[in-house]
């Protein structure tokens, strides 16, 4: 079997595309969460804590140049380094969310599993051999 036979194959199994569209989900489901955190979360936790902005909270971990204005975008464009703890604390409440949504999905998926009723089970047909065995018997017996 040749390369691309065996790549067709691959490539067009159920678990592939499954997993093909999980991704592209997945990512549209995180641009949503990412928005959620950074455009409803973060400004309401701000306002609690005293207004402030998360993705402008660092520590600047050289020398800036003189001049150079005290946001993290232009520390960063000035090649300073900076521990972007903002940046942080708003990617893991992204991380929180998201396992925590799954969790719930996963939650659903099971116990709707658990709550649809099984097949009974169709009885194993009786083999051939002794199905003969049978009609033998019930002759001897007349």
């Amino acid at each position: 079997m040749g390369m691309m036979q065996e790549f067709k194959e691959f490539a067009v199994k159920g678990n592939v595309i499954d997993l093909a569209v999980g991704v592209i989900i997945g990512g549209a489901f995180g641009k949503i969460v990412s928005s959620m955190v950074d455009d409803l979360i973060m400004p309401l936790v701000g306002a609690v804590f005293g207004n402030m902005d998360f993705s402008n909270l660092f520590v600047v971990l050289g020398n800036a140049p003189e001049g150079t204005a005290r946001t993290l975008a232009a520390m960063k464009e000035a090649g300073v380094p900076v521990l972007a703890y903002g940046n942080f604390f708003s990617v893991a409440i992204n991380f929180i969310i998201l396992a925590f949504v799954i969790f719930l999905m996963v939650k659903q998926i099971n116990r709707m599993k658990r709550e649809a009723p099984a097949e009974p089970a169709a009885p194993a047909p009786t083999p051939e051999d002794v199905v003969l065995l049978r009609e033998i018997r019930d002759s001897l017996k007349k």
